[in-house]
């Protein structure tokens, strides 16, 4: 299938679609063995492109509309202070991973999403012209791969977030932009209506959240966010890619300030019933591009899938090997497992984490810091 006869991320949008985004790329190629922690970058793209290929299928398979680039944190000022590389640039990871998304976009019915993310630049400077300097490299690299459209994310400074819209708004393709902040706002403290605004104002054509904070919080900023437009007469599409854990803290530096990240978050991890209820509250709330972040496995993108495939009109393929809400499980042999396999069991359940010594939650970096 071709990219040009595919209709763009605003067609579907403007059409009342829900887009479905794909997961996590750092956190879980991490546990596979191909990403460092620390710096998070993404030169797998280069060195081991078989396993970024293969998380990209299985992101498409789970449900996903859009694959998004494995660039993460690749811009050059990043691949420098990280020490992770010497031998590759900046340049050739994103090419090569704009053509990894590309191939498996290709195999069905999606987009691909050139991603752009804070830079180390921008604190240690604040120079407007060497962050958009940087931003603008990125841009020229993914335009000669013709991606489909670009997604601002990660960025905490709403500041730096509109320098990003701003400069690749000249490529004359859709932007979307979304902060990892909470609903007290950016690290200035920027309320998130007022985030909004900017980005919007900046010439974002979706705006929205990312990362740091779980699903139910995250939606809540978002809402904030819709407010904000509303009362300035402004419009713009909503789009929501979540921390896959659960941070109940809701502290401002989300979950880099917790004391698990990032190798104990496990007992954290949203189950795939959390997920639904975060889908069918995504939408509820007006928003049509819903996705996830780090701790977003494929499991979960199936899930958003399957909440809303009502709406899409269909499941998606990896739910072949799916019961819904655990029909499958009416089969077993054993009846008090058959007995599981309805909706209102795994809705009603209050999983237990098995360990009777850990809190429920923890005291955060930046709450002590107050």
């Amino acid at each position: 299938m071709e990219s040009k006869k595919r209709r763009g991320i605003l067609d579907r949008l403007n059409a009342g679609e829900v887009v479905v985004g794909d997961g996590g790329y750092v956190m879980q190629l991490e546990r596979r063995g191909y990403v460092k922690a620390g710096h998070w970058t993404p030169e797998a793209a280069v060195e081991h492109p078989e396993a970024v290929r293969q998380l990209h299928r299985e992101f498409l398979r789970a449900g996903a509309n859009v694959i998004q680039t494995f660039t993460f944190y690749c811009s050059e000022d990043k691949l420098e202070i990280s020490g992770n590389v010497s031998n590759i640039s900046g340049a050739q990871i994103n090419e090569a991973a704009c053509d990894l998304a590309r191939e498996v976009a290709n195999e069905g019915d999606a987009l691909v999403a050139g991603c752009v993310s804070k830079t180390p630049c921008y604190v240690k400077s604040h120079s407007e012209t060497k962050v958009k300097a940087i931003f603008k490299k990125q841009m020229d690299d993914f335009l000669k791969k013709d991606i489909d459209f670009f997604i601002v994310e990660f960025v905490d400074h709403v500041e730096e977030a509109e320098w990003a819209v701003e400069v690749l708004k000249t490529s004359s393709k859709p932007v979307g932009a979304t902060l990892c902040i909470s609903p007290q706002g950016d690290m200035h403290g920027v309320p998130p209506g007022e985030c909004a605004v900017r980005l919007v104002r900046a010439g974002a054509d979706i705006v929205g959240i990312n990362c740091h904070l779980d699903p139910l919080t995250c939606i809540r900023t978002v809402k904030l966010m819709k407010a904000g437009l509303e009362n300035a007469g402004l419009k713009a599409h909503l789009m929501i890619q979540p921390l896959g854990f659960h941070t109940p803290e809701c502290n401002l530096g989300g979950y880099t300030s917790l004391p698990e990240y990032p190798f104990a978050m496990e007992t954290r991890a949203m189950t795939r019933w959390d997920v639904h209820q975060y889908a069918r509250e995504a939408y509820d709330a007006g928003i049509r591009y819903i996705g996830g972040c780090c701790g977003f496995e494929p499991y979960h993108i199936r899930a958003i899938a399957e909440e809303v495939s009502a709406e899409r009109g269909f499941l998606p393929p990896a739910s072949e090997k799916h019961g819904l809400w655990g029909a499958a499980l009416g089969m077993h042999t054993k009846p008090w497992v058959r007995a599981r396999a309805h909706r209102e069991y795994w809705e009603n359940l209050l999983p237990a984490s098995g360990r009777p010594k850990c809190p429920s939650m923890a005291t955060a970096a930046d709450d002590y810091e107050k």
